[in-house]
């Protein structure tokens, strides 16, 4: 399996959409991964994984707003027909 680091600047509409399944309402403390760096800098990222890739995001303030401003034009675009649309987090789970 691939790992990647990401920057916020760096992330592609794929990935900041996976960030926003993932987090809808966003992400606290207990999602955030603390790691140093090759240059022993601290790092704070959250985790988003793909079929054959870990992602890594740097957290930050920009972030933060991507994912929210991302979330508002999804919104935006979306209608109350487009019921086809399934969110994982809603899946009763219970039954294994």
């Amino acid at each position: 399996m691939i790992r990647k680091i990401l920057d916020y600047s760096k992330i592609n509409e794929d990935i900041l959409d996976l960030l926003v399944q993932k987090y809808p309402y966003g992400y606290d403390e207990d999602d955030i991964i603390t790691f140093r760096n090759i240059n022993n800098e601290l790092i704070e990222a959250i985790e988003i994984k793909t079929e054959d890739t870990i992602y890594l995001v740097k957290v930050g303030k920009r972030l933060v707003q991507a994912m929210e401003d991302f979330n508002d034009d999804d919104n935006d675009e979306s209608t109350d027909d487009d019921s086809s649309d399934i969110n994982i987090d809603d899946l009763d789970t219970d039954e294994v």
